[in-house]
């Protein structure tokens, strides 16, 4: 074989699932058709779950130049509407404001520190599949070549031509009904709001920053990034959309912004570069590809899934795609996955794709001009000053409300979820959880009185980590899963929680519990 896995694409997701595949023990290879990053900033930073599982294994550090621990966010947005956070007891919205051709960079350079191979301006140009393998056709610098490899993911975007040659369906709705304009730019310094980092427009008012401004006309956007220029963005619902023939301008992005907010903001040119204008028709390209799978050939974000970009849940569901998948291809090319474990991919990540793209139209319908939709948002508003709305949508927008059918029951609240980050003593310094999910292994948390668990695992000693504890500080549950501590977890590689108990003194039967569990997702024991 030429490779274990050949990737198709070197975006976030590929890079991603490369990573994970490295740290699974397999060898994956990445193609790529761009010969070098472009630099184009398709997501100024990262929204959800994602960020707590980035630090999870060991780059959220080097992404945030911050030793310090993610933080939730005291506020968002859903549909232009504001989303106050800081009135959550347990707030699952984490962002970091990091451009993509950084968060690009970052996994690159871990990708090549486990010895991933990256070939850029190699692209996949034909496919065929044999019971065993996959024989991928590649155009690369030196002509076209032939690569054989035990599996091939596709992640290469939206138009992915991994999914078109393997046959999968992309059904949905594409309408470019919406037009998107946006700039780095300047902004007259006497228009700054220096107590909140946004604007004041004359005869419009204030425009607080980084959140979409809805007007009767359309949306405005002003986000001044640290360290940036400003990024000026306007989107439109125009009767006759113009086309993409003629490149955007400064004098058309001013006009868009005077409709849009029927005063006037003179943009002018940045230092240095700039000033990066771009125009994009919009409007509903919402699709969920048919299957995920055709025999050996898998998809990974936009590959399998668009949808819209309001809220940013883009990179949120992509890389954590990613994560899941890694270690499933991994444990069915190592030779140890049990039945089904690989089918369970498209299981576990098709409902939060298609929850995702439930919330984007959700929101989509929230921003568009009209008489009912300002009517609607008065409801939403009124809806929002409710704790238990905002805890609802704050957990669908950071993934945080995804619980994965664990064939346990529902004998813990924590089965099936997220692990919460815990503190824990070893014997030395408290370790946070973090500190012990960098390698990607499966882990059994002992936290019992005895830490008698640790044999129950020894069966599985070649693929799951034991780590015996205490709690530094109770675990708490919500009020809706009820109140219940907990002694023990058994957690994937993705960091959720396979089994756990409540017992102090775990009897014979959560021992059975804890095997079954370990030989559902980590395959057969070696004593079997």
């Amino acid at each position: 074989m030429s490779a274990d896995v050949v990737i198709a694409g070197g975006g976030p997701n590929g890079l991603m699932l490369a990573c994970e595949l490295s740290l699974a023990g397999v060898r994956p290879v990445v193609l790529e058709r761009l010969p070098e990053r472009t630099g184009e900033n398709r997501a100024n930073g990262l929204v959800g779950q994602v960020v707590r599982l980035l630090e999870r294994r060991g780059l959220y550090e080097r992404l945030s130049g911050s030793k310090e621990p993610p933080q939730p966010a005291p506020g968002y947005v859903f549909g232009a509407l504001p989303l106050d956070l800081s009135m959550l007891e347990d707030n699952p919205l984490y962002l970091l404001g990091v451009p993509q051709p950084r968060i690009e960079e970052v996994l690159e350079e871990r990708a090549v520190e486990l010895g991933v191979e990256i070939r850029r301006g190699h692209e996949i140009t034909g496919l065929s599949q044999q019971d065993d393998a996959v024989t991928v056709e590649v155009m690369g610098p030196a002509g076209a070549y032939r690569m054989d490899a035990r599996y091939l993911v596709g992640a290469d975007g939206g138009g992915s031509l991994t999914r078109k040659l393997a046959g999968i369906g992309f059904p949905g709705v594409t309408k470019d009904s919406t037009v998107s304009r946006t700039v780095h730019a300047t902004v007259p310094d006497s228009m700054l709001d220096p107590a909140t980092g946004g604007l004041n427009v004359p005869g419009h008012g204030h425009i607080p920053p980084f959140i979409h401004h809805r007007t009767e006309r359309g949306l405005f956007v002003y986000a001044p990034f640290p360290g940036r220029t400003p990024l000026v963005a306007t989107t439109e619902w125009p009767q006759d959309p113009p086309g993409d023939e003629r490149p955007l301008s400064l004098d058309e992005m001013r006009d868009s912004v005077r409709r849009v907010l029927d005063a006037d903001v003179p943009l002018g040119e940045p230092d240095g570069e700039g000033p990066f204008l771009r125009r994009t028709l919009l409007g509903g390209n919402t699709r969920i590809a048919d299957r995920y799978r055709e025999r050996r050939i898998l998809l990974v974000g936009d590959a399998a899934h668009v949808h819209s970009a309001i809220g940013g849940p883009g990179l949120n569901l992509g890389l954590q795609d990613a994560v899941n998948l890694g270690w499933k291809l991994g444990a069915e090319i190592r030779g140890w996955a049990p039945l089904g474990l690989l089918d369970s991919y498209e299981t576990e990540r098709r409902p939060a794709s298609e929850r995702v793209v439930m919330h984007t139209q959700s929101q989509s319908a929230l921003i568009t001009p009209g008489a009912e939709i300002t009517a609607l948002r008065r409801l939403f508003t009124e809806l929002l000053a409710d704790r238990r709305n905002v805890q609802h949508i704050a957990d669908m927008m950071a993934g945080a409300d995804i619980r994965y059918e664990m064939g346990a029951g529902d004998a813990h609240p924590l089965i099936g979820r997220w692990t919460p980050d815990l503190l824990l003593d070893t014997g030395a310094a408290p370790v946070r959880l973090a500190g012990l999910t960098g390698e990607a292994r499966p882990l059994l948390l002992d936290l019992t009185e005895q830490g008698s668990l640790a044999e129950e695992a020894s069966g599985w000693r070649d693929r799951v980590d034991v780590v015996t504890a205490r709690l530094h500080e109770p675990v708490t549950t919500r009020p809706h899963d009820s109140a219940a501590s907990v002694t023990a977890l058994l957690l994937r590689p993705d960091c959720y929680v396979a089994w756990a108990s409540a017992s102090p003194r775990p009897g014979p039967d959560d021992r059975d519990t804890l095997r079954t569990a370990l030989s559902r997702w980590f395959g057969a024991s070696l004593a079997a």
